[in-house]
């Protein structure tokens, strides 16, 4: 069976939440919701009002790891005041999951680059995951979806580094390339395998920029708004995302934003996963 991916073209709070019912899964337990919480001085990242009627229907926790780049969010002293300041913990009940250390390994009996991946340790404490991402470009990924998330944004701040470098952390920046992006979907898997068909995934096709929001400095966005996509499948909606750019043929941005997602060969990264067996390259898109 082709796995589902639902579309609505009108982008509200409101759809967000109807798009996840469209899938027909309670998360139970305690629900992690996965957000990315926006660099200082980025203007692009969707906002906690944007994602709060969606949030507060699984009853869920938003929770953020620091990253392994200079910035305002790569200790948790900063990471927490930025948190504060976008709006985050006043919206809802925040953990930053890699506040304290020591990080959890998780197993990659399988991995193509990798075969443990750290993440922050609070992880733990979750039966579910929601996944909202922001789907735009990315400077070294070439894109930003459910699989980014999945890896970079759920790894610790030492396991970024360990995903960036292909298993050689002190080569975050010189790993090979296509190492990286495989080492990614080796990471995305492990989170995967451990919530398994507890998990849920929305991606918002809206102020995509080439850029990501991990930047403090970015670029504006490029694209017409395209709408919001949920689905089980972390790997289908990310390739049904990446077809509705390319389908986006009227719009005069789309070509600057697909030099960026193929002059970093974002597609390797969906190739890799649906090779792990995470998801599915073929789905049926439903538009409601």
């Amino acid at each position: 069976m082709k796995s589902k991916v639902y579309l609505s073209r009108n982008i509200t709070p409101e759809k967000v939440l109807e798009l996840y019912r469209k899938l027909g899964i309670t998360l139970p337990g305690k629900v992690a919701v996965k957000v990315h919480s926006g660099e200082a001085g980025n203007q692009n990242f969707l906002r906690p009002e944007f994602w709060r009627p969606m949030v507060e229907a699984v009853d869920g926790v938003v929770v953020e790891c620091n990253t392994a780049y200079d910035g305002e969010r790569d200790t948790t002293e900063k990471h927490l005041k930025t948190i504060q300041a976008h709006g985050w913990s006043r919206c809802f009940k925040f953990d930053l999951l890699d506040a304290e250390g020591p990080d959890l390994e998780l197993p990659i009996a399988d991995g193509r680059r990798i075969r443990k991946n750290f993440v922050g340790k609070n992880l733990a404490n979750y039966d579910s995951l929601l996944v909202l991402s922001h789907f735009k470009g990315h400077p070294m990924g070439g894109y930003g979806g459910a699989l980014k998330q999945l890896s970079i944004g759920i790894a610790s701040s030492a396991g970024k580094a360990y995903i960036h470098g292909a298993g050689e952390p002190e080569k975050i920046w010189t790993a090979d390339h296509d190492s990286f992006l495989e080492s990614m979907a080796d990471a995305a898997f492990s989170v995967t395998e451990r919530f398994k068909d507890r998990a849920a995934y929305i991606n918002v096709m809206k102020n995509m920029s080439v850029d990501c929001d991990c930047c403090a400095v970015a670029e504006d966005p490029c694209m017409k708004d395209i709408g919001i996509l949920s689905s089980l499948d972390p790997v289908a909606i990310d390739q049904a995302c990446i077809d509705l750019v390319y389908a986006a043929k009227d719009d005069p941005g789309r070509d600057h934003l697909l030099e960026r997602i193929e002059s970093r060969n974002g597609i390797h990264t969906i190739e890799a996963a649906a090779k792990l067996g995470i998801g599915s390259r073929d789905y049926e898109l439903i538009e409601v």
